[in-house]
C-alpha cells in the first residue's frame, strides 16, 4: 500500500494547493466573501476526510519522486490572473478525482472516504465554475460614447443615416434598441450594423436579444434588471458576447459583477423621456461606481451638452445617449460636441 498513499498525500497536496490559489483569488482579487468563505470551507472539508487515512505522509519521498522534474512549458506560462485561477480549478479536479479512485482501494481501513472526496469534487467544480466565470469579466473596453439606435426617434425612421453620422462623429460603440420588432427584422439590422460597424472598428451592441446578438455576430448583448440573468446568457453565448448590464445602485454593479458581466449601464442620470425611471441614480451613483472601478461602465440616462459636464467631473469617461444625438439635426455634429467633453 505505500505506493498507493505516496499518490493519496501527492494529490492532496495538489487539491491543496489549487483550492488556496482559487481562495486567493476571490479573496484579493474579486472582494467576494462569499465566494472566499466556500472555498475555505471546502479546503477545512478536504483536510478533514484526509485527517481519516492513517500515516498519509509517513510514505512522502520527494527526493526520490521521478514526477518532480518532469514540467511542460505551459506549466510556467499564465496569461493572467483568469488564466492561473482556471489553472487550479483544473489541477483541483485531477486531483481530487485521482483521491477518489485510490481512495476505493483502502477498502475497510477508510470507510466513506472515496465517497467523501466525490462529494466534494462535486462542490469543487461548482465552485471553479463560479470563480472563472466572476474572474472572466471586463473584458469590454471602456468606450467613450455610445449611441443608442432607435428608429422611432430618428427624423423620417431613417436609423440607418443617423447612426452614419453618429460613426463619422467619433461613436465607437452603437447599441440596437428595438423593442417591437419582430426577430427576422431585428436580426436583419443587427447585421447591417455589424457590416457597417466592423471594418470602422465601433462595436455593436443589441438590447435584450443574446440569440439574435449571436446570430448577426454583434459584439455584445446589453440587458435590464429584469431580462434574462446574466448567468443564464453566459451559458447560451459563452464568452462569445460581451454582456453588458443596466444598474442603477452599487449593489446591482456588484452582482452583475459577480455574475460575470463585462461592463455595467450606470444610470439613470437624470431624467428622460427616452424610457421612464422612477428613481433618478444621478450622478452621485456614477462617482461610487468609478470609486468601486471593477467593470467599465457607460453612463446614461438624459444626458446631452448641457449637462454633461456634471458626470465628467467626477471622472466619467463614457456615456450612452440616445434622444440627444437621434434627434438632433446634425448627428455628427453632436457626437463630435459630446466627445469634446469627456477626456480621451
Amino acid at each position: 500500500m505505500p505506493g498507493v498513499k505516496r499518490i493519496l498525500d501527492a494529490n492532496a497536496n495538489r487539491a491543496r494547493e489549487a483550492l488556496r490559489v482559487m481562495e486567493d483569488a476571490a479573496r484579493f482579487i474579486l472582494d467576494n466573501k462569499k465566494l472566499s468563505q466556500q472555498l475555505k470551507q471546502l479546503r477545512h472539508d478536504l483536510a478533514d476526510a484526509l485527517s481519516t487515512i492513517q500515516a498519509l505522509t509517513a510514505n512522502r519521498d520527494t527526493p526520490n519522486d521521478v514526477g518532480t522534474s518532469i514540467t511542460t512549458k505551459s506549466e510556467m506560462d499564465r496569461a493572467g490572473v483568469s488564466d492561473t485561477a482556471a489553472a487550479a480549478g483544473k489541477r483541483l479536479s485531477e486531483a481530487l478525482r485521482s483521491l477518489e479512485e485510490f481512495g476505493k482501494t483502502l477498502g475497510t481501513t477508510a470507510p466513506g472516504f472515496a465517497a467523501t472526496i466525490e462529494s466534494l469534487r462535486y462542490r469543487g467544480y461548482s465552485l471553479e465554475q463560479q470563480l472563472n466565470t466572476a474572474l472572466a469579466t471586463g473584458r469590454a473596453k471602456q468606450w467613450r460614447l455610445c449611441v443608442l439606435i432607435s428608429e422611432s426617434l430618428c427624423p423620417n425612421q431613417d436609423w440607418l443615416s443617423v447612426t452614419k453620422a453618429a460613426i463619422s462623429g467619433g461613436a465607437d460603440c452603437i447599441q440596437l434598441r428595438e423593442k417591437q420588432l419582430d426577430a427576422g427584422e431585428l436580426l436583419t439590422r443587427t447585421q447591417q450594423l455589424v457590416a457597417l460597424c466592423r471594418p470602422k472598428g465601433v462595436a455593436v451592441i443589441l438590447n435584450d436579444r443574446p440569440d439574435i446578438a449571436l446570430l448577426a455576430n454583434a459584439d455584445g448583448v446589453h440587458l435590464g434588471q429584469t431580462d434574462i440573468p446574466c448567468p443564464e446568457v453566459r451559458k447560451l453565448v459563452g464568452n462569445q458576447l460581451l454582456i453588458g448590464i443596466s444598474t442603477s445602485n452599487l449593489g446591482q454593479a456588484r452582482q452583475a459583477h459577480r455574475d460575470g458581466a463585462d461592463y455595467c449601464g450606470v444610470g439613470p442620470m437624470f431624467p428622460t423621456t427616452t424610457k421612464h425611471k422612477p428613481i433618478i441614480a444621478g450622478p452621485k451613483y456614477l462617482e461610487e461606481y468609478l470609486a468601486w472601478n471593477q467593470l467599465p461602465h457607460l453612463a446614461i440616462g438624459g444626458i446631452n451638452q448641457t449637462n454633461l459636464p456634471r458626470l465628467t467631473s467626477v471622472g466619467a469617461q463614457g456615456i450612452a445617449v440616445s434622444s440627444t444625438v437621434c434627434v438632433s439635426d446634425n448627428a455628427r455634429k453632436c457626437v463630435v460636441s459630446l466627445l469634446n467633453q469627456i477626456e480621451p
